[in-house]
């Protein structure tokens, strides 16, 4: 028992310190992708900003799965008339740390 509560203190601890890396990382790869022309944290550009996308997809359990999939297929008509382009380019496991992040968002 007492290992079992150590590597769950352990474990928290590594999400509190890499945190704000994996973050960072994800802020890194929504600039390079060009998501931040587009996106901002709190306030509506040509998208919706990351907390109306994190409010609209709480509580959804398939959200990163469907979200991801929207950024590498494209589309239009959830948020406006305005279409996001498809993003085929990006690696899977890129766009799933960017949704994650973006979801994040309160």
């Amino acid at each position: 028992m007492k290992n079992v509560l150590i590597g769950i203190v352990g474990a928290a601890g590594f999400l509190m310190v890499a945190g704000p890396a994996l973050a960072q990382d994800a802020k890194e790869l929504a600039q390079k992708s060009g998501c931040l022309a587009c996106h901002a944290e709190d306030k509506k550009l040509v998208g919706p900003s990351m907390k109306e996308i994190a409010n609209k997809y709480k509580g959804q359990k398939d959200a990163v799965a469907k979200l991801t999939e929207k950024v590498k297929k494209g589309g239009a008509g959830v948020w406006g008339q305005v279409p996001m382009p498809p993003h085929p380019h990006l690696k899977d496991e890129d766009i799933k740390k960017m949704v994650e992040w973006y979801l994040a968002h309160k």
